[in-house]
């Protein structure tokens, strides 16, 4: 088997984003044809409650999907179908904005906030597709134990142990915990954009060692390998085929050409946007 190489590294960078909200921003509009079709990555990580309360207020998505997942924290969310519920710690929100779908997302004073928002970009056959989302409970997020590690298996496969199947791209994401000087092997397949995410602590590829808040994108291969330095590790682990597809990106909406993303900025005015409504 070929072990894949870290071929690009991403530093997170602070940043402010919805209401006031403090994260690190790692993936965003420079890194969209590398990542493809992972578009953006923020990541949260405070004990300072000031930084996240005020949250990301009522906002419109269109043609994407985002996947959000709390190692600590509370965020309570809606939406425009009606759906209406929390994120807890060990839990995941997985949603597709599709033909348009209005949301908001409202972190919760807690001990800690940690954890992400991935974006996924939707192929074109499916950017109108019907807004929806589910969640994805600790307790649905099977754990494979290994030599030193723990995998937690929030969608895809790892080792025969099987997470949650998405409805749209079928993207590997793993939650991954290494002792200290320990390592682990992650299979992934030929042909997929693969990358880790350093949430928590620092690791070593091939000898370098590589910060906590970088996003380490992994050349062609079957597998990648990561080991923890002296002190325990946490990263996520991502992988899905890539689109091949023209990206025009505008807030918070990804189409796939100029026109369309005028057309949906022109919904939001004349208030056409929401297709899919909430069953009375």
């Amino acid at each position: 088997m070929k072990e894949r190489k870290v071929m690009q590294v991403v530093q997170g960078i602070s940043a402010v984003d919805g209401a006031g909200v403090h994260l690190t921003r790692v993936l965003s509009h420079s890194t969209v044809k590398a990542f493809d079709p992972f578009l953006m990555l923020d990541s949260f990580d405070s004990k300072n409650p000031s930084d996240y309360i005020k949250g990301f207020p009522m906002h419109p998505h269109r043609g994407i999907e985002t996947v959000t997942y709390l190692v600590e924290g509370l965020i309570e969310h809606q939406d425009s179908l009606g759906n209406k519920g929390a994120i807890e710690s060990g839990c995941s929100q997985w949603m597709t904005g599709g033909s348009g779908i209005l949301h908001q997302e409202m972190p919760q004073a807690c001990e800690r906030m940690l954890g992400f928002q991935l974006w996924l970009n939707l192929p074109r056959s499916e950017k109108m597709t019907e807004p929806k989302y589910f969640e994805i409970r600790k307790e649905n997020i099977p754990l494979y134990k290994g030599d030193g590690f723990n995998v937690g298996v929030i969608s895809g496969i790892y080792e025969g142990v099987k997470g949650a199947e998405p409805h749209h791209i079928q993207a590997m994401i793993l939650d991954v915990v290494v002792e200290p000087e320990k390592s682990v092997r992650i299979p992934t397949p030929k042909g997929e954009t693969a990358f880790a995410f350093l949430i928590e602590g620092q690791g070593l590829v091939a000898g370098t060692l590589y910060k906590e808040k970088s996003a380490l994108l992994f050349s062609e291969g079957e597998y990648i390998e990561i080991t923890a330095d002296d002190k325990p590790l946490r990263f996520a682990v991502f992988s899905a085929p890539p689109l091949n597809e023209p990206v025009a990106w505008g807030g918070p909406i990804v189409m796939n050409t100029e026109e369309e993303l005028k057309q949906a900025f022109a919904d939001l005015e004349d208030g056409s946007f929401i297709k899919t409504r909430p069953q009375l």
